[in-house]
């Protein structure tokens, strides 16, 4: 299978080494670029030219990659047609989904379904999705999915080097004493229960987290937070570990709730193979619009 990009460099392109262009400004992996290089599927207004030479405003590259060059696995996700996703958008390379909570972002056993991840692979056959990253299971909102393997390591490299920006919002136990600030707090595994972290714990690892009050009302706060490290439960435990857990956290507030309090809220994507960007919002379940009435 082959996968062929074709663009024209607008005024918005510097002039720059062919390399940088598709490195710094298009996120292609060193892998990526090495295959088109030794395997001339990367030309300049028709043509082969080494890698150093100069592009310019104008000048029409094509890039062609196949099934050779691409180690990335099929998924093994089953197909499932028994949820309709509310699709925020949808373009050839990638889409967004408003994932509703209660459902896993991927299956984790052969022949499990019920994930968003099997309805993707439903809704999209032929072709196959790919798991850019993940919410936890009590999680709604905004989720990024990969629709080719060309654009899934570009889409990882982005999403790790916060290229991607993605904003939560939550519902939280008490008011905050500041309207803004950062937890910087490490988090490792918990030893006594493998189903969550804990700060400090064995093998902790940086986690930064920021954080806006958006409204404070009836001993709740609604903030909004964006990260800048990954990790797991992150927003979970370092809102629990500064006294305002999530309401209806099962793991770490003893709130009780239907649903966890929590939501992807914004997602800003760059386009692959372009200088433009998205900025998409994932509407709140209506559970959640409720608490903060």
């Amino acid at each position: 299978m082959e996968w062929t990009y074709h663009r024209i460099l607008n005024e918005r392109y510097k002039v720059t080494p062919l390399r940088t262009l598709l490195k710094e400004n298009w996120w292609l992996t060193k892998k990526q670029i090495h295959f088109l290089r030794i395997n001339h599927n990367v030309l300049v207004n028709g043509n082969y030219v080494p890698i150093n030479n100069l592009v310019r405003p104008g000048d029409r590259i094509e890039l062609k990659f196949d099934s050779q060059t691409i180690d990335t696995p099929i998924p093994p996700f089953l197909a499932d047609d028994s949820v309709k996703l509310d699709i925020i958008f949808e373009m050839n390379d990638f889409l967004v989904v408003n994932k509703p909570a209660g459902y896993k972002t991927h299956s984790n056993q052969p022949g499990e379904l019920n994930s968003i991840m099997n309805f993707l692979t439903s809704y999209l056959d032929p072709v196959i999705p790919y798991n850019v990253h993940r919410l936890d299971q009590a999680t709604s909102g905004a989720l990024l999915v990969a629709k080719n393997p060309v654009v899934l390591p570009i889409l990882n490299q982005q999403i790790s080097k916060k290229i991607i920006k993605r904003s939560y919002l939550a519902l939280v136990e008490g008011g905050l004493t500041q309207t803004s600030g950062t937890i910087d707090f490490p988090i490792g595994i918990d030893p006594k229960d493998q189903r969550k972290r804990k700060i400090g714990g064995p093998h902790s690892l940086s986690a930064i987290t920021h954080y806006q009050v958006l409204s404070s009302t009836n001993n709740r706060s609604l903030v909004q937070l964006d990260l800048e490290t990954g990790r797991t439960h992150q927003i979970r435990l370092h809102l629990a570990a500064i006294g305002h857990p999530i309401i209806g956290d099962p793991l770490y507030s003893n709130i009780k709730s239907e649903h966890m309090l929590l939501h992807s809220w914004k997602i800003k994507v760059p386009i692959p193979f372009t200088l433009d960007c998205i900025q998409l919002s994932a509407g709140l379940p209506q559970y959640f619009k409720s608490h903060i009435k």
